[in-house]
């Protein structure tokens, strides 16, 4: 007969070697899991822009343009995306981080950066009144393959510690559907989202939400979920504030490659005339 205590014994040995010999690869951390949290919420920005915009649109609802309370959802869990995605940063940096936690970090930024902003651009060029689908279809095209481009360089090319090179594909999905959400002309749409997606792979470097800029960059994504509760619940004045955060959004995208450009060129001129000193000083 066996001891069922000395076979429970043996099950919890069992589990303790198994728990000790798992690679450290395959063992997630606290940042993974709200990495994961980050997928997690792009997909289903996904399932409600498709649920909520998408299908009622082709089964002839009454109501025509985007369905306001599940575009307001879908933007929502973009927003809660970039929180995840800004946290897990910070707490990776605070304690440790698997060795796939880059990886991870690259997929689920590509669904909730990539995948759900495109995806946004393309059902709004299928149910706007004045926007052409096919047309449509190419910018999320530009917007996904964008970030693809974005994040692969951010794994190959080394930047000067607290800067990015092109603009975080966070914040330039959020751009991207503050741009659809501000409901402009088609023409001015697309080009501002082809900008966008340009910008995130141009070489304009950005700095990093470290400390302050890290608080300032929570507050706003909180203060834009404000604005589009408000909105999606047709509260006095959502609509307004709606307009205001999607411009200030744009207007930000817009003004920080300008200041970068403007401290590059600085650079560059304080690097010259310190090269025309040097040769100054060595002649006799």
């Amino acid at each position: 007969m066996i001891d069922p205590d000395t076979q429970a014994g043996n099950w919890a040995d069992d589990e303790d070697d198994d728990a000790e010999e798992m690679p450290l690869s395959l063992r997630l951390s606290i940042a993974d899991t709200l990495t994961l949290g980050n997928a997690t919420c792009g997909f289903m920005a996904v399932y409600f822009t498709t649920t909520g915009i998408l299908i009622p649109h082709l089964q002839g609802s009454q109501e025509t343009g985007m369905a306001r309370h599940s575009a307001a959802t879908a933007v929502i869990l973009m927003l809660l995306a970039a929180i995840f995605d800004l946290c897990d940063g910070l707490v990776a940096r605070k304690l440790r981080s698997s060795p796939m936690g880059a990886e991870l970090d690259n997929l689920s930024d590509l669904i909730s950066f990539g995948l759900a902003p495109a995806y946004f651009v393309l059902v709004y060029g299928m149910v706007a009144d004045d926007a052409h689908q096919r047309v449509s279809a190419v910018a999320a095209i530009v917007v996904l393959l964008a970030v693809v481009l974005r994040l692969a360089r951010f794994s190959c090319v080394t930047m000067k510690d607290g800067m990015f090179q092109g603009m975080p594909s966070p914040f330039g999905a959020l751009t991207v559907v503050s741009i659809v959400l501000l409901e402009l002309p088609f023409i001015p749409t697309l080009l501002a989202i082809i900008g966008t997606a340009w910008l995130m792979v141009s070489r304009v470097e950005y700095p990093k939400p470290r400390g302050v800029l890290a608080v300032a960059m929570l507050g706003w994504i909180v203060a834009a979920m404000g604005m589009l509760a408000a909105w999606a619940f047709d509260a006095p004045g959502g609509a307004v504030l709606l307009q205001m955060g999607c411009a200030l959004q744009i207007v930000m995208a817009a003004t920080i490659p300008l200041f970068a450009t403007a401290r590059r060129v600085n650079t560059i001129r304080d690097n010259r005339r310190e090269n025309r000193e040097a040769r100054a000083a060595q002649l006799p």
